[in-house]
Parts: C-alpha cells; structure tokens; sequence
C-alpha cells in the first residue's frame, strides 16, 4: 500500500495538473491554440468554398408558388433540404429582402433571397452545428462575386465576419439558380468567431428611412432605452436592462471621442473600415442609408461585423453623384473621407476614430498591408479567375437569373478592373500622390486614376431588371 506521504504527493500533482490545464484552456489562445468552436463541423462542409454545392427544396408545390406570390409576408414554411446528398428534414424556408424583394417584384421576377432557418421549427436540428444561412440571389450583381470577394477581403484581414460559399438550388429536383450561401450572423456564427461566451449582437436598422436614425448611426442621445429602439429591438439575442446601459454607455464615450479603446475593439473596426471603405458601399454604415452592418458588444467593448454587399462598387449611390454612376469617382473614393456630403459627421464610429491621429496611421498601415498582399501580389486576380471559371456553367444552367450569360463575362471584367483601379487610387492616396479627404487643402481630381472606360451598370443595374422579358419571353 502507498503510505500517507506518497498520497499527498499524488494529490497535489493532480491538483497542480488540473489547475494547470484548467488555467490553459480559459488562456489557450495566448498559447496559440484556437477555440474549439472556432472551427465548427459546417465550416468545411457547406462553406467549403472549392465547389458549388447542391442544394434541393422539397416541397409542395401549392405551398412553393404560395410562397413566391406572397413573398412580402415573410413566413416561414416547412420544407426538407437536400445539402450535398444528405436530407435535413423540418427545416424552415422565407423570401428574403426589402428593397430587393420590392424590385423583384416590379419587374416580374421570382428570384428571391431565401433564409434557411434549420431550428425554426425543431429546436435541436442545425446543419452540422449551423442555425441559420442566407441564400443571396445577387440581385444587382451581374459578376456574382461582390458579396463573395468582399467577404475574401474580410477574412483576408482577420475580420470576424460570415463564411459563404456557392449553391446551386433546386426545387423538387428542377433547376432554379446559382445563389451565394452566407453564415447568418447570428448563435452559430457568435460561437464560431467569439467562443462560448459570446455577448450581445445587435442589427441597427431604421423602419423608415426618412426618420432621423441616430441610433442607427451610433449617435448618443441621452440614456432613455427608446432612443435606441431602432438597436434593441433587432438584437439577435433578447438584451436585459444591463445589456442597454452597458451599450448606451460605450456610445456615450464614443460621442466625446476620447479614451476609445477602452469601448472600441480598434484593431478589428479598423480592419473593418479597410475593407468598408475599399468596396465603395454607399448602402451601409458608411453612406446615407446608415445601416447593413452588425453591432458587436461584450463588456462594454464594441466592433462592427460585415453584412449585405450585392449593392456595393459603386452600384447603390442615390443620386449622390452627377452622373449617378461615376466610375471614376467611385474608384478614387477617399479613404479618410469615404462618404459623401455631410454623413460622415453623423457617423461617430468612423469619424471619432479617424480623429486620433494615432488610429488614423494605424489605419493607413493595415490599408498599406491590405493592397501589398491582397492586389499587388496577384491573390485578387487569381481568386478572382478561378471562382468566375467555377460558377461559369453554373450561371449558364441558371434559369432565373437576372442577365445573361454575356452580361455575367462583362461584368467579372468589369468588377475585376474597378478592383484593380480601386487599389492602384489607394496606394496614390496612401503617398500623397491623390486626395485621400474630400476636403484636404488643394483638393482637386486632376490626379485621379482614369476609370472612365469601365461602367458601373455593367456591374448590375435596373436596366437588367427592365430587360427580363426579353431574357426570359415566357416571364408571367
């Protein structure tokens, strides 16, 4: 038998080791080891983005054309889905969409977003360990490649931010179309990029653009929660009180624009705005409408997390530019000043933070980085070529999408060029060479890179939407 004094020995090295491991597992990623859930079952299945994967509704056709003629209600049907040959069954299915779905609509089209909401209607069902995906039909999107390569940007720059990846749909085994599958931000998404203790998720939106939105903007009112009700009544987890005070206070700190990184995960928003600022997207936190971006808080601290990018590239300028689509303005966007008119000064995350000569630099090193190894390398144009050669034949087969084939090859050159254009402007701007401020002293476009040889509604446009019927003759 082992005597007392062996037993005490045992002991405490069992509880040195546990205490140890224990210590190692709450601070693995100071070691460099990653979360568990940092890499879920469904990352490498439907977001394994080497393959355009199938994806079959079954359904009733009662059901699937009541569904498409009341697309406006938004509810949610139960139909089954066939992922890559394996059958999820139960699984909820809506039309998707505002001003999209509007649009559609109008023009005649029945090619709608959908949302696949496994759990909708059995709690414990998810694809893999997934909750939630957008099928995006790349309205506006000729290329099918703004939402996806936006999306590369983002994870290029280690932005928390979806997974996506190509599906070809079917419905009963009829061809329909190739869409874009995106990871909804939402539980799976939360525990994949911030671990199990996630916080809180927000998706400020306006119900009526008109209205002044200040909230959306990230504008500090004063303390009262209905200030902010355009942010808590789309929070994608129900806040408590101390939820609201918490964030209330960050965007009170946010408004006196000192102190910032004690509210603000800096590195992260600074890669974020890289990237927003890079695409040109006026449909987003960064032009009129303000919205289009998630609301990440924990502890009081705050990042922005990418959502909705079929309308950027110039695409969605409302009127902002005269012509509306100015290639060449598009292309030599300022990046300290990446709006127009006076919306920056109602838009504190950005503005505030770019007021700090410190963050400022930051920010022209992370875009420093991000032209050298994302352009200047030859990564953009490759993945660029071989994901239009990938989904060619798919876009071909599509039966319901909004161009032609044609139209597609056009517009790949077209975003490919923007692209290219866009970053041989920034690095300019980054040397001096080109006004990085709409109202820098001198300010003049006489050095602006040339994109007048490219259109921006080669890239999409309600021409195309206009032009259905003579795509499409049998168009009810």
């Amino acid at each position: 038998m082992l005597n007392s004094k062996h037993i005490d020995k045992i002991i405490i090295s069992i509880v040195f080791i546990s205490v140890f491991i224990v210590f190692a597992f709450i601070n693995g990623e100071s070691f460099g080891l990653k979360k568990s859930t940092s890499n879920p079952p469904y990352a490498n299945r439907l977001f394994n983005d080497g393959i355009v994967h199938e994806l079959d509704i079954q359904i009733d056709k009662e059901v699937w054309e009541s569904l498409l003629k009341n697309a406006k209600d938004k509810e949610y049907v139960c139909v089954d889905v066939t992922i890559d040959n394996e059958v999820f069954q139960n699984v909820g299915l809506r039309v998707k969409g505002n001003n999209s779905l509007a649009q559609i609509q109008k023009y005649g089209s029945k090619r709608f977003g959908f949302k696949i909401e496994f759990d909708h209607f059995d709690k414990n069902l998810t694809y893999h360990g997934l909750d939630k995906v957008s099928l995006n039909s790349s309205f506006q999107d000729n290329s099918f490649l703004k939402e996806y390569m936006t999306y590369k940007m983002m994870a290029h720059l280690e932005v928390p931010s979806s997974l996506c990846s190509y599906v070809f749909i079917t419905v009963n085994g009829e061809d329909w179309g190739l869409y874009v599958a995106i990871e909804e931000v939402e539980n799976a998404f939360a525990k994949r990029n911030f671990g199990i203790d996630y916080g809180q998720l927000y998706k400020p939106d306006y119900r009526r653009l008109k209205d002044e939105n200040t909230d959306v903007a990230l504008i500090y009112t004063g303390d009262d929660f209905a200030n902010y009700d355009n942010i808590f009544r789309k929070a994608r987890f129900k806040p408590s009180d101390e939820d609201k005070r918490r964030l209330i206070k960050s965007l009170e700190i946010l408004s006196v624009g000192e102190d910032l990184e004690k509210i603000i995960d800096m590195d992260n928003l600074l890669r974020y705005f890289t990237v927003q600022s890079f695409v040109a997207n006026f449909d987003s936190y960064l032009g009129q409408t303000g919205h289009n971006y998630f609301l990440y808080e924990k502890d009081g601290m705050l990042t922005m997390i990418p959502w909705d990018y079929n309308l950027a590239y110039g695409t969605y300028a409302l009127g902002m530019t005269d012509p509306v689509n100015d290639p060449t303005l598009f292309v030599n966007l300022p990046i300290d000043s990446p709006a127009l008119g006076d919306v920056l000064d109602k838009r504190p995350m950005f503005s505030n933070v770019m007021a700090n000569p410190a963050y400022k630099e930051k920010y022209h090193n992370i875009y420093e980085d991000f032209i050298s190894n994302f352009f200047d390398s030859g990564c953009f144009v490759k993945e660029t070529a071989k994901t239009a050669k990938m989904i060619s034949p798919y876009v071909m087969k599509d039966k319901t999408k909004f161009c032609s084939h044609e139209d597609f090859l056009l517009a790949v050159d077209t975003f490919q060029e923007f692209c290219l254009l866009r970053a041989k402007s920034v690095s300019g701007q980054l040397r001096g060479d080109i006004p990085s401020h709409f109202s820098q002293p001198g300010y003049s476009r006489e050095n602006y890179i040339d994109a007048s040889h490219i259109s921006i509604n080669d890239l999409g446009d309600f021409e195309d939407m206009r032009n259905l019927k003579l795509l499409y003759p049998d168009m009810e």
